[in-house]
């Protein structure tokens, strides 16, 4: 599985921005996708994982209720829709693809290249 992050840019504090995560090969679809993000000087972290059929999700406290993870199967494609954004939600978003729906990195087998996301104030 190959995944493509993209979507990234300049947006100010409490606007929007979606970014997606396209993936080819075609068990795209039994796979669980997380987002996770990193700020300069920092760890990655955990934001978001949504299942293989994209009906469980779990979001990192810092996002919840602001961020929303979807995904289209039949487009191979997974959506991170992010409103009420805060500079504190600049950093570089990664989307990885794993059998398990977890918020570790290390359990994830397949990783973007990452795209960025800055919030000013």
């Amino acid at each position: 599985v190959q995944l493509q992050a993209s979507g990234g840019g300049l947006v100010q504090a409490g606007g929007s921005l979606r970014v997606s995560c396209a993936a080819s090969g075609r068990t795209f679809s039994s796979y669980a996708v997380g987002w996770f993000r990193q700020a300069p000087g920092k760890e990655r972290e955990f934001v978001t994982v949504v299942s293989w059929s994209g009906g469980s999700s779990y979001y990192a406290d810092s996002v919840k209720g602001r961020f929303t993870i979807s995904r289209d199967n039949a487009k191979n494609t997974v959506y991170l829709q992010m409103n009420s954004l805060r500079p504190e939600d600049t950093a570089v978003y990664y989307c990885a693809a794993g059998e398990v729906l977890a918020g570790t990195p290390k359990t994830y087998d397949y990783w973007g290249q990452g795209t960025q996301v800055t919030v000013s104030s």
